[in-house]
């Protein structure tokens, strides 16, 4: 600290001739990482002013000065709370700033110092949820005074202790150089004794007899002062007298008080003796009457007896009757019962006949409901919906209905016999598995059936033999080898090898599989509501409230215990019921999860099934039941499979060659994106899905722009320039046309691209007609960079106007038109009629031709003036032999 302290004030305060008086380490409050200096320091020069500086270390380790508020300027200083262990405090100026110091002591240093200071200056902020012993005592003002002597300052400090001064109170740790100023008459006395002692520095021996002699006089004057107050310190003595008096008299009464007290004591010890004794003999009375209550409790009727030992089931009557034993059996097995007549003997031997009782009635419960699970568990369901041709799930609602008479039943058994209620549970979770296994394989064939148009065939026929079952799934699996999305229907295959593909297929199938998901969610939530309410599966313990739960979970052995309970949180209870739920919804439903895979995975159109899929996981209620954590897997595998199918598109574009046999012309993958592309956009048109389309669009859209060029490089029969120019053409046009948002940058790309190829072929294949001409010219310009006047070409011998005239004399009308003719049959060959871009071509030939023309037109006038040299043939001419050409073709 100290070497911080000595830092702070010779790089910040000390160059501007300021004093540092305290600081503190802290950071913001909601910036912990972020940490500063909050200093108080004062000017060394009256008018003192104190200021409030925070000061930073930059990233070179210098001090360097962040922000300031003058003292007067603090409006609130608020420590947050009185404890002296908290580090927190705000200080409120035109807003208001949250610090934390690094440790309290610090925190305990700078607001007592700023309190001082603020008392010193009297400046009034509002100091709140500070400790008071902070806030109160004496101040600690430093003074500093120049006392001029012989053309040198003398710098003096004194403390002055405010507002008395005999009561000096110490400097604290860490203000030692806290200083303040005196007050005026104080300096007024220093000053003056100052200059009266100026010679001090130069005679000290002077001055220190001077000192000596002012010290006597004043013990002096300080003797009779003493010896003046005699009599008031006579008098006080007397009064002490008085006082010591007056206190022995208190303390004999006090005596006599105490002697009094002891005997009331022994009086009330023999009051207690005589009520324990009284007690005692009512308890017996007592006793007696709570055995004889007990004994009325626990006492059962006998027509609950003969119920609980041969209770008939099967009738409603029989029902009723078994209901009401069990309620009274569970009614005097939970009844409360003082732990001291537990030990009875009678007591002990009721217990047994109430477990036996409890043993027998739970004994005929389980075996009722197991053959009964077993019985409805081989039930054919309800057929009406798939007998009539919908596709339809069948639902149990009439199963649920026979089953909810035993609900209370099945209460009882959770309450008094757990390991019973969980072996029910494990038979009723098997038999209902296999019942909906059933139900939902056959569902699912049926909608394989939908999709592929083939008859329907009853529950019947498809549960008779495999060999008939094994037809059907051959009749089905072959329809799906030939959909839309097959191996062979990939971007970078040719249409012509694209198997026939049947426009409804794709609809159909989206509108089945919705179907198929919009069936399986009510059958579900059914059954899962039933589930809870029949076993209980929203009640932790039957025998508990909604936020406790016993210690004991065996009731059988343990029902005559105390009522001893914990405290559970209501979210764990919660969490703890919906993992029940879903752990017995996932053994009843297990089939759900691989019976969709092998759906979607049998058919392999993907983009429909992630859509669908998507939209009824989204769609659900309730993101933690059990049809949405069903729907989770399944939707990993189809996105899976999803990417799987587009990384096969990716691959079949990289590995396309392209007709090779004749000109190349639009590559497959370029020709076959419209459809593909369209296919995708009515299938993820407002999906939530979308962005997977978007992510796979760019991947493939820049593999194609990767592998244009290659392929191109590497066409033995198309040059390089038309394969790019047609394709990129074909990919610009393609893509204004389907306006996809997330391609726009390729589409402009393209278009670059298609730019750039087209500029590059007629560069290559349209050249120099008029090649002797541009050579000729060409040593002209050599001539002219070398020196030689324009005017002054035609006296050159090889540049002469005879030479111009004989190089001229080589391109008559008729032979430029046979050349641009046997160029036009050149370009017709090479491009494709698919694309239509012989005109374009063309017109980009044309205005090259007249270009060159026109360049070659400006020299021979720039450097033959006079000469009347032109070519035979003019810019009309020239155009007149494009439009022939074009029209004769």
């Amino acid at each position: 600290m100290a070497a911080i302290r000595h830092s702070l004030q010779h790089e910040v305060f000390q160059p501007c001739d300021e004093r540092l008086l305290t600081f503190v380490h802290v950071t913001k409050a909601l910036k912990k990482k972020k940490s500063s200096f909050l200093c108080i320091a004062v000017t060394k020069e009256s008018p003192y002013t104190v200021t409030i500086y925070q000061v930073k270390k930059t990233e070179k380790n210098i001090f360097k000065k962040k922000r300031n508020w003058p003292l007067n300027t603090l409006k609130i200083v608020d420590g947050k709370c009185a404890s002296t262990d908290s580090n927190d405090f705000d200080l409120h100026f035109d807003k208001v700033f949250k610090w934390s110091a690094t440790n309290p002591l610090e925190r305990k240093t700078f607001i007592i110092v700023l309190w001082k200071q603020c008392v010193y200056y009297q400046e009034k902020p509002e100091f709140k949820n500070i400790p008071p012993e902070w806030i109160t005592g004496d101040t600690v003002v430093p003074v500093e005074i120049n006392v001029p002597n012989n053309g040198k300052l003398l710098n003096v400090f004194a403390i002055t202790l405010l507002p008395k001064y005999h009561s000096y109170k110490p400097v604290e740790a860490g203000e030692v150089e806290d200083f303040q100023a005196l007050t005026e008459k104080e300096e007024f006395d220093l000053v003056q004794l100052m200059e009266e002692c100026g010679y001090a520095v130069s005679n000290a021996e002077a001055f220190m007899e001077n000192l000596a002699k002012d010290l006597s006089i004043l013990d002096g004057e300080n003797v009779q002062s003493v010896l003046a107050s005699e009599k008031r310190v006579s008098s006080l003595m007397d009064h002490l007298d008085v006082a010591i008096n007056e206190v022995e008299r208190v303390e004999s009464q006090l005596n006599a008080y105490d002697d009094i007290l002891c005997h009331k004591k022994l009086y009330r010890l023999f009051l207690n003796v005589i009520f324990l004794v009284v007690r005692k003999h009512f308890s017996l009375d007592f006793g007696l009457i709570a055995q004889k209550k007990n004994a009325v409790e626990l006492e059962l009727d006998s027509k609950h007896q003969a119920a609980l030992t041969d209770a008939d089931l099967t009738t409603p009557q029989g029902l009723r009757s078994a209901i009401e034993a069990g309620q009274a059996l569970q009614a005097v097995m939970n009844a409360e019962i003082q732990p001291a007549l537990v030990q009875l003997a009678a007591v002990q031997e009721q217990k047994k006949r109430f477990d036996k009782w409890k043993t027998k009635f739970s004994q005929i419960i389980s075996r009722h409901l197991n053959n009964l699970f077993i019985h409805l568990g081989n039930d054919p369901g309800e057929l009406s919906g798939t007998l009539s041709g919908d596709l339809s799930l069948p639902k149990h609602s009439s199963l649920h209905k026979e089953l909810q008479s035993y609900a209370q039943l099945m209460h009882w058994m959770k309450a008094m016999d757990r390991k019973a209620y969980n072996a029910l549970t494990k038979v009723y979770v098997t038999a209902l598995g296999k019942l909906y296994e059933r139900d939902i394989r056959f569902f699912l064939e049926e909608a394989k059936q939908h999709i592929c148009s083939v008859v329907n065939t009853s529950r019947e026929d498809l549960s008779m033999s495999g060999g008939a079952t094994s037809k059907i799934k051959g009749s089905i699996s072959g329809s799906s080898n030939s959909g839309s999305t097959s191996p062979s229907a990939l971007l970078g295959v040719e249409r012509d090898f694209w198997p026939d593909t049947d426009p409804q297929e794709r609809f159909r199938y989206h509108k089945v599989f919705d179907r198929v998901l919009a069936q399986l969610g009510p059958v579900c939530l059914e059954e899962q509501r039933f589930a809870v309410s029949f076993f209980q599966l929203d009640i932790l313990s039957p025998t508990t409230k909604n936020t406790q739960t016993t210690l004991d979970a065996g009731i059988s052995n343990e029902n005559f215990k105390s009522d001893e309970t914990v405290a559970v949180p209501t979210h764990k209870i919660e969490r703890q019921m919906n993992e029940e739920v879903r752990k017995m919804m996932g053994e009843i439903f297990g089939c759900i999860e691989p019976e969709l895979i092998n759906f979607t995975s049998h058919f392999e159109k993907i983009d429909s099934i992630l859509v669908c899929l998507s939209h009824h996981v989204l769609s659900a209620q309730d993101a933690g039941s059990f049809l949405s954590k069903s729907f989770g897997p399944v939707l990993v595998q189809v996105k899976r499979s999803y990417d799987r199918f587009m990384q096969i598109q990716l691959q079949s574009i990289l590995d396309c060659r392209g007709n090779r046999k004749s000109k190349c012309g639009i590559l497959p993958f370029v020709a076959n994106f419209e459809i593909f592309a369209k296919t995708a956009e009515s299938v993820f048109k407002e999906s939530d899905r979308r962005a997977d389309l978007d992510k796979w669009y760019v991947k493939l859209v820049g593999a194609m722009f990767e592998a244009i060029p290659t392929i191109a490089m590497d066409h033995p029969k198309t040059p390089p320039e038309i394969i790019k120019m047609e394709n990129f053409h074909h990919l610009f046009a393609l893509l204004s046309q389907l306006k996809i948002a997330v391609l726009d940058a390729q589409r402009k790309e393209a278009k670059q691209k298609y730019n750039e190829a087209l500029r590059a072929y007629v560069t290559r294949y349209f050249g120099r007609p008029l090649e002797k001409l541009n050579i000729f010219f060409e040593g002209v310009q050599t001539k002219v960079g070398q020196g030689v006047e324009k005017s002054e070409i035609s006296y050159q011998m090889a540049f002469s106007k005879q030479e111009l005239r004989k190089v001229i004399k080589e391109y008559p009308g008729k032979e430029v038109k046979r050349g641009l003719d046997h160029l036009y049959k050149k370009v017709e060959k090479h491009l494709c009629e698919e694309e239509n871009l012989l005109q374009v071509v063309w017109r980009a030939m044309q205005e090259e031709f007249i270009q060159q023309y026109k360049y070659i037109a400006d020299l021979v006038e720039k450097c033959y003036p006079g000469a009347n040299v032109t070519l035979e043939f003019s810019i009309d001419d020239v155009l007149q032999y494009f439009s022939e050409i074009a029209r004769s073709h």
